[in-house]
């Protein structure tokens, strides 16, 4: 039997033809045969000058039998053996949305190892096109500049995979060019407007408890919905957050956060605990806000959301997202001295700079307002004189 060859060894032969064919061996199969790279040229220069290049492209890498596999069998894998413990159900059903709705109706039957930069550009690029989205929730409409940049997130965590699993030799998703993401604009009610709101809600004896505890805590829809009573610690005002709620094909799934750091234990304001404590000695439920037809289930996002929308048109207040009535809880939370690392730990963010980064416009004015008291204690210890000598 002759020896196994070392991935990296290449050679030089001309065809029949009269083209030159430089191969190298990049790796072996199951059963120890070699896989191999061809480059072709018409003279024998071009070709060895080709195959130098190659040799440095695979210069380290031994590529396995898995290098056959076609992207979209590499997705699946990928999915099913590397990220379904690592990540929430509904991520799941998310990235396999973008992979078989947009990823592999265009590159999904090639194979893995054949992949270039270029594949994956005109992919973006179509993509770009004003192209319909087909995912069931998003039918119809165009891709966004931030969906393209969801897709390209996906494809390049699972090519990254792919290189650690010696499959290819590097991510071609590298270097291409994918739109920067645009941040949707941000809607925060005004200090009159939030007044109205809370005068608004006061009127509402079904949803009184559930907005007062949403404006004052800044929690995430699924978060609110997913409160039970033994989350509330009732004797010292604390309320801990352990799970949160969604919709999937129409049904309410019970998960986790949405970030190791959104399982938190936050203080509530005296008004808030009032508020729940009030509200336990009358429940019949151990859900803190129960479905109102089904005691034995929690609200859903989506009735939460409604009743929202309801109050807001009712009331002539703007029609702000649910989600932005945590941006007006941090806003105003900042606004009134609330310190950005304390506040990120309220809102279970996974650093105190994406925080920061959140509520830009915010902490801006607090900078400002910081250094008018520097400057306020500097007259003060120095002297007006001082100063300006």
């Amino acid at each position: 039997m002759p020896s196994r060859r070392t991935a990296g060894d290449g050679m030089i032969r001309q065809k029949k033809q009269g083209l030159w064919e430089g191969r190298i061996i990049v790796g072996h199969k199951e059963n120890g045969s070699n896989i191999f790279r061809y480059v072709y040229g018409k003279t024998k220069k071009e070709t060895a000058e080709k195959l130098r290049r190659m040799i440095t492209e695979f210069d380290g890498v031994e590529l396995n039998d898995n290098s056959y596999m076609t992207l979209s069998e590499w997705l699946e894998t990928w999915l099913n053996e590397y990220m379904s413990s690592r990540i929430r159900e509904n991520t799941i059903h998310c990235y396999r949305s973008v992979i078989d709705y947009h990823i592999n109706p265009y590159l999904g039957d090639k194979i893995i190892s054949k992949i270039t930069k270029e594949d994956v550009q005109r992919l973006y690029n179509h993509l770009m096109t004003n192209e319909e989205c087909k995912s069931k929730n998003m039918k119809g409409k165009i891709i966004s500049k931030n969906y393209v940049k969801k897709i390209h997130l996906v494809l390049h965590e699972a090519m990254d995979c792919a290189v650690m699993e010696n499959l290819i030799t590097s991510n071609p998703t590298n270097g291409t060019v994918v739109p920067k993401i645009e941040r949707k604009e941000m809607k925060v009610l005004t200090e009159m407007q939030l007044d109205l709101f809370m005068k608004a809600i006061e009127k509402d004896e079904l949803w009184y408890d559930f907005f007062y505890t949403e404006i004052t805590t800044g929690l995430r829809r699924g978060e609110i919905c997913g409160l039970k009573w033994i989350d509330f610690d009732d004797q010292h005002g604390i309320l801990h957050i352990n799970r949160s709620i969604c919709i999937k094909n129409g049904e309410l799934k019970i998960g986790a956060t949405k970030t190791g750091k959104g399982q938190r234990s936050i203080f509530l304001p005296d008004s808030t605990s009032r508020v729940l404590r009030l509200r336990k000695i009358q429940s019949e439920s151990e859900w803190i806000f129960p479905c109102i037809k089904d005691k034995n289930m929690p609200i859903s996002p989506s009735t939460a959301y409604q009743h929202l929308k309801s109050i807001l048109l009712s009331n002539d207040l703007p029609s702000i997202r649910f989600h932005d009535l945590r941006h007006t809880f941090a806003t105003h939370a900042l606004k009134n001295g609330v310190n950005p690392k304390t506040l990120s730990g309220i809102l279970g963010h996974t650093n105190t700079s994406f925080t920061l980064d959140t509520y830009t416009h915010i902490t801006t004015d607090m900078q400002r307002h910081a250094a008018v008291i520097v400057g306020d204690f500097i007259d003060d210890i120095l002297g007006d004189e001082l100063i300006h000598d």
